[in-house]
């Protein structure tokens, strides 16, 4: 009661009127419901209050969303949980000013419905084991270890007059039809760019706000393709930065509309071009400062970090598939792979010094040297030398070790990062445990410091050992490197159904189940969600496209054919025996096409009708990727074709070039 009382005083202060428990659901995006200060009194007056219970507990209805057979459509009690190691804040809009809490959110009988739940309990086991493995090599001082995360968030912006002629765009997220513009991302001259004036206006705005939120917003600067910029926050510990991340992509919509623009978190909103992701930066640190991922100026004398290396090596190469699988989603599915994203095979990105380390633990057990960063010479009186990273970067990477942390390039751009972190932090917490075991099998009871460091470095070079096969420096856009995963054994995952498959191996199950991060039925029921949603997102672009089709492209294709079909007639009168074979090859090819693409959206309604017999939600997913998307293709096709013959005044949506327009 005292700390609630304490929240109230501090928010009404600022002009709050309300208060709301903030979760995240498995809707992917967050929740919240406003219960105001106000208590009145049975004379008539008012006063405001705010107990503990209302801080620590609240309820919403839990039948109202996603529960993958957790909950029946009958029960709806709910309830949301404070979680004290995020903070609140206040957030002021024009119509009102709010304390948000952020809480966990669960079923009456206990069952994880949200994505912090297993975030938070990932974190616990993440620490539990990897303060065992300190304790077993003599660190008593530690008292806690946690993950740090620090996420780049890619997007685009679009003017939103243009946005809002887009249908596909305003009810799926990305365009389902569009040519690939003269001039795309060739050039290379939007990376790093000047920022133009009003991009700069709306960055500006989005780091008061930020700012304001207790979110520490860093960097900014132009992405790859046009019109696609990129928001970076300071490190943060891996829960507040999955809140903060949160803020991050809601303040970057409702900046945008209220600027005029509208912002675009999809994974791939135009086809042909750069699509955006959010690189996850992880790592591991004490309480304390120690950094498990920091390899020191000589890491092969590091004991600590080549044996937390070498359980990462392993913890990836045993759950590539569950890492894949977290950042699958049916827009995310049309990014990765693209020559502009890490493919959905994962691989490990060690460098040449990392690399070299390795090398010497196969051959001989044990690392004895470090490379060392030369100096780089400019050869320019007025620049500086300085020391070279030991290591260049490798951008088509899913995973890269990058100087102090792991690179996870692969995450989806409007995903939380609750789920990749939870897998990321579950699966390197097995591996944690199983160094813990393996040392103390290795160990007596008073083992001495240099018997700890032996013990640590043989188990560091047996996980090496036995998980090299995960680590791969080279290109992994190239077709070798498929047929070289495929060698190695490593987990070729094509999409969402085939990677959502793997979280019912039972190994799966059982490794989230013993280490306290989901229970079979919470695994289960993220499954089943996971269909749900990739099938339900298909069939809403599908039917978008039909009526797109329907309504705005065949009509006005039939409008312009009419118009050239007048002028040829009319040329035919005025001119006997004109050549009028120009007008008469564009009626035929617009002819032409039009009837494809007519053809195709009868096809693919037919399709989105007998979507709906499945009943079974893995089955419906299926169809939606072996039935409706080559469907959808199949429409895309002509209509991309009858924009380049369609002239621009009689299109009847924004082009790809206006979309990207930031002029």
């Amino acid at each position: 009661d005292v700390v609630a009382r304490a929240m109230k005083e501090w928010a009404v202060q600022r002009g709050a009127t309300h208060f709301c428990h903030w979760f995240q659901p498995l809707t992917g995006i967050t929740a919240e419901k406003h219960d105001s200060f106000l208590e009145p009194h049975q004379d008539g007056t008012a006063i405001t209050n705010f107990s503990g219970k209302n801080l620590v507990k609240g309820e919403s209805d839990a039948s109202s969303f996603p529960s993958g057979g957790l909950r029946s459509i009958f029960e709806a009690r709910g309830y949301t949980a404070w979680d004290c190691s995020s903070p609140a804040f206040i957030r002021k809009s024009r119509a009102t000013t709010v304390l948000y809490i952020p809480t966990a959110f669960c079923s009456y009988y206990g069952d994880a419905l949200d994505k912090k739940t297993p975030l938070l309990r990932s974190i616990n086991a993440m620490n539990r084991e990897a303060l065992r493995v300190l304790r077993l090599l003599g660190n008593t001082t530690s008292k806690s270890v946690h993950a740090v995360v620090g996420p780049e968030q890619e997007y685009f912006l679009v003017k939103r007059d243009l946005y809002e002629l887009r249908e596909d765009l305003c009810l799926t997220g990305r365009t389902l039809f569009g040519a690939i513009p003269p001039k795309g991302q060739e050039m290379d001259d939007h990376y790093y760019g000047a920022i133009p004036e009003r991009v700069g206006e709306f960055m500006k705005e989005v780091n008061d706000e930020l700012w304001k939120l207790g979110v520490p917003a860093k960097t900014q600067h132009n992405e790859v393709a046009p019109a696609q910029h990129e928001l970076a926050t300071v490190y943060e510990e891996c829960n507040i930065a999955t809140d903060h991340n949160h803020l991050v992509m809601e303040t970057l919509k409702r900046t945008a509309k209220r600027l005029g623009l509208a912002c675009l978190l999809s994974e791939k909103p135009y086809a042909g071009v750069n699509g955006s992701g959010k690189h996850n930066n992880w790592s591991l640190m004490t309480d304390d400062g120690i950094q498990l991922l920091n390899p020191g100026p000589e890491p092969h004398k590091n004991t600590l970090f080549l044996l937390s290396l070498a359980c990462v090596i392993r913890a990836v190469d045993l759950h590539a598939d569950l890492l894949a699988e977290s950042v699958m989603s049916a827009s995310n599915e049309n990014r990765l792979g693209g020559n502009e994203a890490p493919p959905s095979i994962i691989s490990m990105f060690l460098g040449t010094q990392l690399t070299d380390l390795l090398r010497q633990i196969l051959e001989t057990g044990d690392a004895q040297s470090s490379r060392v960063a030369e100096l780089f010479r400019t050869d320019v009186a007025s620049l500086a030398n300085f020391d070279k990273d030991v290591t260049d970067r490798n951008r088509t990477s899913p995973f890269a070790f990058t100087g102090n942390k792991f690179e996870f390039r692969a995450v989806g751009s409007k995903d939380s990062l609750a789920k990749p972190n939870t897998v990321l932090n579950t699966i390197v917490a097995e591996s944690l445990k199983a160094a813990g075991d393996r040392l103390e099998e290795l160990l007596g009871e008073n083992a001495s410091a240099s018997e700890r460091e032996k013990a640590a470095r043989q188990v560091a070079a047996e996980f090496i050992s036995e998980h090299a096969r995960i680590v791969f420096n080279g290109d992994n856009y190239s077709d070798e490197w498929k047929e070289e995963a495929a060698r190695r054994g490593l987990p070729i995952l094509h999409g969402v159904v085939e990677a959502t498959d793997c979280l019912l191996h039972e190994d799966a199950i059982g490794m989230f189940d013993a280490l306290g991060v989901y229970s079979r039925r919470e695994t289960e029921s993220r499954v089943e969600i996971k269909y749900e949603t990739y099938a339900k997102s298909i069939r809403l672009e599908a039917v978008t496209m039909i009526d797109m089709a329907e309504r705005f492209y065949i009509p006005a294709v039939i409008r312009f054919e009419g118009k050239i079909a007048k002028s040829l007639n009319e040329v035919r009168a005025a001119v006997p025996g004109a050549d009028t074979a120009v007008q008469e090859k564009l009626v035929e090819r617009i002819s032409e096409k039009l009837a494809e693409a007519y053809s195709a959206m009868v096809k693919l309604r037919e399709a989105a009708a007998a979507w709906k017999e499945f009943d079974n939600e893995r089955d419906r997913a299926v169809f939606s990727r072996d039935t409706l998307k080559p469907a959808m293709a199949a429409l895309r096709a002509p209509i991309d074709k009858l924009e380049r013959m369609v002239a621009r005044a009689d299109w009847p949506v924004p082009t790809y070039a206006e979309l990207m327009d930031e002029n």
